[in-house]
């Protein structure tokens, strides 16, 4: 039987590149999101299965993940949230919906799985999870995502610690990628091409560059590895080549 990984965010950019890479392995995959129309094209085309649900629905998390099935060798939480406005002007609302989006929202997922992820026949289980560049960083207007990403991060070494050695947990740290959720910010070419100057690896990330370490991070080549928040981001995070 195929090894089953559990996505959320399975339609978003980072969460489908992900997901065509782990079919591609001969996994099975379940994806989680809210827009039905594209979870049915996506899931006809890699040959998926799939549930519709909103992170913020605590009720619709737990049966997305019962839905997935009660042994699951990986869980990809791909939800993300790009708020970008100077402190002054984010509100309560702005902390609190971005928090949820992409750390409550991971909690909530982990706990509904813990049971099959604990349950895989595997010597271990998988949880992938998303932050960013700019906790590290520390970009001008991140303040609320930065916040909840940073929550993320923590996440990630507190789970790795108390759910080892059964189950890894890792983290991906992207810089600036053209996902449909930051269209706002790649589809003005002179503004990417200003931000991508800035990378050691002069380009903007794509989907798969992320998915592609994702994959690997989930399966079972990478079983001595846990805990780790890993940048996948043109040098960014390290690097300066200029001035």
């Amino acid at each position: 039987m195929a090894d089953t990984f559990l996505i959320y965010g399975g339609t978003g950019g980072i969460g489908s590149a992900l997901a065509r890479r782990l079919r591609g392995r001969g996994h099975a995959v379940h994806l989680v999101a809210r827009d039905r129309d594209r979870l049915e094209a996506l899931a006809a085309e890699i040959g998926a299965t799939f549930s519709v649900a909103d992170v913020a629905d605590p009720a619709a998390i737990t049966a997305a993940a019962t839905e997935a099935g009660d042994r699951l060798a990986g869980l990809a939480y791909c939800v993300g949230s790009i708020n970008l406005k100077p402190v002054a002007r984010l509100t309560d609302a702005d902390f609190t919906r971005d928090f949820e989006v992409n750390a409550l929202g991971a909690v909530r997922a982990v706990q509904a799985s813990l049971p099959a992820l604990k349950g895989h026949e595997g010597p271990t289980s998988s949880i992938l999870l998303v932050s960013t560049v700019a906790v590290a960083q520390g970009f001008a207007a991140h303040a609320s995502v930065s916040m909840a990403k940073g929550a993320v991060e923590g996440l990630t070494v507190a789970l790795a610690a108390e759910l080892a050695p059964k189950i890894r947990v890792n983290c991906v740290a992207p810089s600036l990628t053209r996902t449909p959720l930051a269209r706002g910010l790649t589809s003005n070419e002179t503004m990417a091409n200003a931000i991508a100057a800035l990378h050691a690896i002069p380009r903007l990330g794509e989907p798969d560059d992320v998915a592609a370490l994702g994959a690997l991070l989930l399966d079972s080549e990478a079983g001595w590895i846990t805990g780790q928040i890993i940048g996948v981001d043109g040098g960014r995070s390290m690097l300066r080549t200029k001035g």
